[in-house]
């Protein structure tokens, strides 16, 4: 009994332990941002250690790539992107309307899964598309004009979650690659996407001798922290029925919600709540349908 138990609550606990860091990444990224470190520097070297240590720690996986690398550069492209723009989003708009506009990924989920693995929306996927837009509009509404982000922080927040979604589907897509092989595309992916970006960034490459002991001690603990996430939130996926898998990810907006307003003093208004509200129910409803089904 001790065994199943703890069996069980390994992956739950795996997808907790992401909630709680995505919900609070935000915060040293805009540490390293004050110290003169760009998001797109700062995503480079955190996500770097994070490969090196991967490369070390999952190195014979690296043949499932290279026997496979259709899929595992989609992968890597797609998290690659989603990682890197949840970054630069977070830095500079507000944490939690990034967060929501990042949880329409349901919605891009359902039309990407039908363009991609002929999966029939249905009824119950209508009700989803429904509440995800009306969450969105009512959210970004400014009483003129179309309901559409209002500046370029919100339209990546929006391909943000987008990016999410086709990791997800691409995921299942890719399924005989190892959990390991997955995480190593998702480092290797923010690297090599965050490198091609550095090359356009106006900002010129942190002076690395001004760099503080604490600044790389700082960029090295959240890499390894962020590949202990990757594989952990992996892992609770695959282990967890995915409607309680999409209401413990909700954790992560309680997180963000109380260190947004703790140490950044950033507060919703209520018409914010209200679409913020319809896009958690569409997400937690994907989650339900997904286990139905």
């Amino acid at each position: 009994m001790i065994y199943h138990n703890k069996h069980r609550i390994f992956p739950t606990l795996g997808l907790l332990f992401g909630a709680v860091v995505w919900g609070l990444i935000w915060y040293p990224y805009r540490v390293l941002e004050q110290a003169g470190i760009s998001g797109i520097q700062s995503s480079l070297a955190t996500y770097g250690t994070a490969l090196g240590l991967g490369a070390i720690v999952f190195a014979r996986h690296w043949r499932d790539l290279v026997r496979i690398p259709r899929e595992a550069f989609w992968i890597g492209v797609a998290a690659g992107w989603t990682n890197l723009s949840y970054v630069l989003a977070v830095l500079e708009g507000e944490v939690m309307r990034v967060l929501l506009l990042f949880y329409l990924a349901p919605l891009w989920t359902l039309l990407l899964a039908r363009l991609l693995l002929d999966e029939r929306v249905g009824r119950q996927g209508l009700v989803i598309i429904f509440l995800s837009l009306a969450g969105m509009f009512t959210m970004l509404w400014q009483g003129a004009g179309l309901p559409l982000p209002q500046n370029w922080v919100e339209w990546v927040a929006l391909s943000s979650g987008f990016g999410f979604s086709a990791t997800n589907v691409l995921t299942r897509w890719a399924g005989h690659l190892t959990l390991k092989a997955k995480s190593l595309s998702v480092w290797a992916g923010v690297c090599v996407i965050a490198l091609v970006f550095f090359l356009f960034e106006h900002q010129p490459l942190v002076d690395l001798a001004t760099v503080s002991g604490t600044d790389w001690l700082l960029m090295v603990a959240m890499g390894l922290v962020l590949a202990a996430t990757t594989w952990l939130v992996q892992f609770g996926v695959s282990h967890t029925p995915a409607n309680k898998a999409a209401v413990i990810f909700m954790f992560e907006l309680v997180v963000a919600a109380l260190s947004s307003y703790l140490l950044a003093g950033e507060e919703m208004t209520a018409r914010e709540w209200i679409g913020g509200a319809m896009i958690i129910a569409a997400a937690i409803y994907s989650g339900r349908v997904k286990a139905g089904t």
